[in-house]
Parts: C-alpha cells; structure tokens; sequence
C-alpha cells in the first residue's frame, strides 16, 4: 500500500476507516480501476478489529490474521493510497466531489498540521465503538470497556488488571476473556445476561454462519480447560471498592432480565471488562446529511441501498455504519459497496453471503439484548454522564420536574453529552432512559441528539485558522 507524499489533487474515490470494511472497500474498487485514498486515524491499516495486526507479537491475539495480510498485500498491488494518522474532522462538497479535512498526527489535538483530501465520491466505512450502559459503581477506576481491555492486549500486551470478570452480553465477551487468559490474567468468571441457547429458534441464521458457531466454540473450550466459569442469564448489578474496584456483585436474571430477588454473590477482582454490544459510529455521516434509521439492535444505523449508497448522491456507507454485524459482514459488505462505487458487477452470491450475515447478525441482537433492569432499576444517585457528572437523579428530574419530552431537551437542560467524550459514552444509555421516563418506545431523534456532533474529532482553536 502506497503512502503519499503529497496528497494527489484528487482522487476517483475517498474511502474513510481502515477497518475491515474500509479496507475491503478501497481495495475492490482499486482492483476495479479507481484511484483510491484511504484515510484513517491509525497509523497502519486494518483498524479496531485489526489493531496491530502486522505485528507478530500479537499474532496469537489476532482474529482472521492471515486474511488481513492477504487483503493488505492486494490493496498495495492494487495502489490503495494510505493516509495514516489523519484524523477526520469533516467532509464537505467540493465542486461536484468531497473533501475530507483531517487533522494530523497521533491524536487529532497532537499536532496543528491540517491535510485535506479530495474525492469524486466518499464511502463512511468508520466503524463502532463500545456501547456502555451505567450501574452503579461503573465508573471506579477498574472497570474498562471490553473494548479497551482488548485494544491494549492487542496494541500493547498489556493485560489492564491480574484478576479479571468479562461480562455484559454477547459473543465478543468471548476473545476478550481469551486474551485475558493467553495474557496470563486470571479470569474469574465470564458474566452473560443472556443465553447461547437461544440460537436454537434461529437454526436458518445458524445455518448461514457456522464458522461463527466453530470460532465460539474454541473459546468456550479454553475456559473450559482454564476452569474459568461461564455464567448464562446473570449479570453484574454493581461494582464495589473505594479508590478502585475490589470485586462485584453479580446476579441470576429471570426470563424478563431482572436479577432474581436473593441470588447475588460476589466476586473478587480489579478489572472488570464489560461491554453491551457496540455503537455505530456516524459523526461524519450526519455531517453530510446521510439518512439514519434503527438498526436490529435498536441503535441508531446510517440508511443505505442493496449496493451501499446513502441518501446524499455520491456518499456510500459501509460496515458497522449500517448496522452492527461483525467483521466478516463488515468485510462482504465493504467488497459489495467498493465494486457498485466503480460500476462493477456485484455477484448474486456475494449479496447472498451478505444476507446470511445479516440474519445471523439480527439473531445474535434477539438472543443477546441489553437486560431492561439497568434503566428500570437505575439509582437516582448514580452518575450517567461522566464528563459532565450528571446523575439518573437528573435525568428523571429533566423530565417530571420541567417538562422534557425528549432526548434533545434533557441534554439542554442536563449537559448530558455536553463534556469531552460529546455523548459517546452516556448517549444511548441518556436516550433510552429519557424514551422510558416519557412512557413511549425510544425514537430516531432521541439517538440522533447525541450522535450528531459538527466536528468528529476534537481540535485546537490554532487547527481552525489552517
């Protein structure tokens, strides 16, 4: 893969994120004949799901390596154009194209050196980040995001604590116990709200997705000769310690997902990785005007064609951007969106795999939902907006002591999303909270009113005048 030294005055098409979908993207349409620049905020392809993949060292970490290196070896016969370490801020139009201004260095704020990028068309192929839910105690130092647990084994070897508890709900809990343990963490338990079983009244998606099934199966197998408990139907109600965590409480859920009265133990720790599934990430396609919708996991997805266009003419969407699926969908996805970009013909059966994907996808959300009893049963005391430190309490008071009917008016009146993460950690947690309290189902504009945000990184005032 080519690294510029100059950006090209323009190119056929802009691809941003590096992920798996990205990735994939900007390489079929670079086989396909297209100039291509691929703009990412790491420094080498291959994103979240790939992070330091080139790496030996963490080859023992790293899913589905050997098909990053070949898809990675194709991009650079192909001339994919790579620009590391930029991170987007905007896209704008650009005399019938867009351009992508990008701040650069190893954090968007690092540096004040501005590059832009200019393309015919775009395709949004950023990814998703952890989806977080508050209870009480989540904020010690201590309790990580699995996502994060995971990014430092990859990137770093570094294990974020000697005696872990991986919970929350579905299969990614899985690799990060696993890291865990290759590490040499102790892992004393693995906590799942909800029940692997539950695949068995969706033996169609199943079906479509064995590999998934067989790479499942090889994790369960290593906790299973580690001795490290596997706990279906229970979930962790609050984390206990001081000036850090020292343990957590954990309970059995009924068949409604609230913990059954008397069941709670405890388990000691210092690190609990807990992660609710994952969250679209699509700064840069409200930016644009691109038209969203909810997704199969009820979060908030971008709106694209069977071939990946987005509603703005020119923008394409691909990946975990129009709906949380995984890498290898993500991957089939980017192919798709990266031939229909440059006019080539999209195979039937490449759309076929596509939709086997999907209904695995839309099974893994109905068997693996977040439990209602983290908002049902939230303490008015406990803090759901971290930067800002505004409580549940808060919340409630936004809406029966002034009025508010939606989610847009309680960050008005709160500050929720307001602070440095702007609503990334406590927006759908805020979001569904306001829907429950305003007694109607969670609306688009409810999720919309934390994930639009004009810039999609933040920036020093000295970047604006570049």
């Amino acid at each position: 893969m080519t690294r510029p030294v100059e950006p090209a005055s323009r190119y056929d098409l802009v691809v941003i994120g590096a992920g798996p979908a990205g990735l994939s993207a900007a390489t079929l349409a670079a086989e396909a004949g297209a100039s291509v620049a691929l703009v990412d905020s790491g420094s080498r392809p291959g994103g979240q799901y790939w992070r330091n993949a080139e790496d030996d060292s963490s080859a023992h970490l790293q899913h589905a390596r050997r098909p990053f290196l070949k898809l990675l070896r194709r991009a650079e016969a192909a001339s994919v154009v790579h620009f590391g370490r930029h991170h987007v801020q905007t896209v704008l139009a650009d005399g019938g194209g867009w351009v992508a201004r990008c701040a650069v260095g190893d954090e968007p704020t690092s540096g004040t050196d501005i590059s832009t990028v200019r393309g015919d068309q775009i395709i949004v192929a950023t990814g998703a980040y952890d989806r977080q839910l508050p209870f009480p105690g989540w904020d010690l130092p201590g309790v990580v995001t699995a996502g994060g647990v995971q990014a430092l084994l990859k990137q770093h070897g570094v294990a974020a604590g000697r005696r872990a508890v991986v919970a929350g709900t579905g299969p990614f809990l899985l690799p990060v116990a696993d890291g865990l343990l290759r590490s040499g963490a102790s892992v004393a338990a693995v906590i799942e709200a909800g029940s692997p079983a539950g695949f068995a009244r969706h033996p169609r998606a199943v079906v479509g997705a064995r590999g998934k099934l067989v790479e499942a199966a090889s994790y369960l197998l290593r906790l299973a000769v580690s001795r490290t408990p596997y706990r279906r139907r229970h979930a962790v109600v609050r984390a206990l310690g001081t000036d850090r965590l020292e343990a957590v409480q954990v309970a059995r859920l009924d068949r409604s997902g609230h913990p059954v009265p008397g069941s709670t133990s405890e388990l000691p720790c210092d690190l609990l990785a807990i992660g609710w599934g994952f969250t679209a990430q699509l700064e840069i396609h409200l930016q644009l005007g691109c038209a969203v919708g909810r997704g199969s996991d009820g979060g908030l997805v971008v709106a694209v064609d069977d071939d990946g266009r987005t509603s703005v003419p020119g923008v394409w969407a691909a990946g975990e951007s129009t709906g949380i699926g995984g890498a290898e969908l993500a991957l089939v996805q980017g192919e798709i969106v990266g031939r229909a970009a440059t006019g080539a013909t999209v195979s039937t059966g490449l759309r076929a795999r596509r939709a086997a994907l999907r209904r695995f996808a839309e099974a893994l959300h109905t068997v693996h939902p977040v439990p209602p009893f983290l908002l049902d049963t939230l303490p008015d005391e406990t803090v759901l907006c971290r930067c800002e430190e505004v409580t549940a309490g808060a919340v409630r008071d936004a809406v029966h002591e002034w009025g508010a009917t939606d989610a847009r008016t309680v960050k008005l009146l709160t500050r929720t999303g307001m602070g440095w993460c702007q609503g990334r950690v406590c927006g759908y947690s805020a979001a569904l909270l306001t829907a429950q309290l305003c007694g109607r189902e969670t609306a688009t504009g409810d999720l919309r009113a934390y994930a639009e945000r004009p810039l999609a990184v933040p920036l020093r005032l000295g970047q604006m005048l570049k």
